[in-house]
């Protein structure tokens, strides 16, 4: 075979399958941007329908709701404003405090946003000691079997501490990860806070692999700080692109310390985040 005949055949196949002449896979992105609303959660108190309209303004096509009093307010009037704008939420944080005091009424809340996973988002300081976390887990598990019965998933959230405290000679995140039943209790991984508490975000990632649930993306500067996506040191691109991240469907941008305006800090995070490509 001669050597045109020869590259003709080659860029035949990888064509087919998806591969330039040069060999490099075609990149993947992020199909649909979300935003947590926690990052905006000061205009969604006092403003819930305009800061959607914002939001779904900007391009977002995903919200998941946290914070900002949510959750006092009309669930079916906050699903009717995101039906308009074509706005969905996937999953839907829910403090431990509420599942157990009524979980029949989270359900109800959740599954009228719309949304069809649970997320606990945080436990207070006096759940992370080793009497009061053995507890935590069993809720865990429980909570996770009622949604899995409810039709709903369910997945924890982190922080720094789950990394940074430990119980029995091991960190509360490893208690999780060995102690819930990890076909109900998925997980959704902040790549902040975990690379804040000094983990190996890569290796984290393949770890949990089909736990993973979503990622929260939130960048970091130098010093440590929180900043827009794109504006910090992670490299996102390195990390979605792990095997243990191929299936994560849910990418949701959050900044917990936006600086006001906020709308400008989620423009940015937006249109970076919607530009990479790995």
């Amino acid at each position: 075979m001669n050597r045109r005949a020869f590259l003709a055949g080659t860029g035949g196949v990888m064509a087919m399958s998806g591969i330039g002449v040069t060999g490099i896979a075609r990149a993947a992105r992020v199909k649909a941007v979300g935003l947590q609303l926690y990052t905006v959660r000061e205009l969604f108190a006092s403003d819930p329908v305009g800061t959607l309209e914002k939001v779904a303004r900007i391009g977002y096509r995903e919200v998941e709701f946290g914070g900002g009093n949510y959750d006092t307010m009309d669930a079916a009037m906050l699903r009717a404003a995101m039906d308009r704008l074509q706005l969905r939420a996937p999953s839907t944080h829910v403090a431990y405090e509420a599942m157990a005091k009524d979980f029949a009424a989270v359900v109800k809340m959740v599954k009228t946003l719309g949304a069809d996973t649970i997320v606990l988002p945080w436990l207070a300081e006096e759940q992370r000691t080793d009497a009061a976390f053995g507890t935590v887990i069993a809720g865990l598990n429980r909570f996770a079997a009622q949604a899995r019965d409810a039709g709903l998933g369910f997945a924890y959230h982190n922080h720094d501490f789950e990394f940074l405290t430990t119980s029995g000679g091991r960190s509360l995140y490893d208690r999780l990860l060995d102690e819930t039943d990890p076909a109900l209790v998925k997980m959704e991984l902040d790549l902040y806070w975990a690379i804040h508490a000094g983990a190996d975000a890569a290796q984290l990632i393949d770890r949990l692999s089909t736990r993973l649930y979503a990622f929260h993306v939130k960048d970091m500067k130098k010093d440590k700080s929180m900043t827009a996506v794109g504006a910090g040191t992670i490299d996102f691109a390195a990390l979605f692109k792990r095997p243990g991240a191929s299936q994560v469907a849910h990418f949701y941008v959050e900044n917990d310390e936006a600086p006001a305006p906020y709308i400008p800090d989620i423009t940015t995070s937006f249109r970076n985040l919607s530009a990479l490509r790995f």
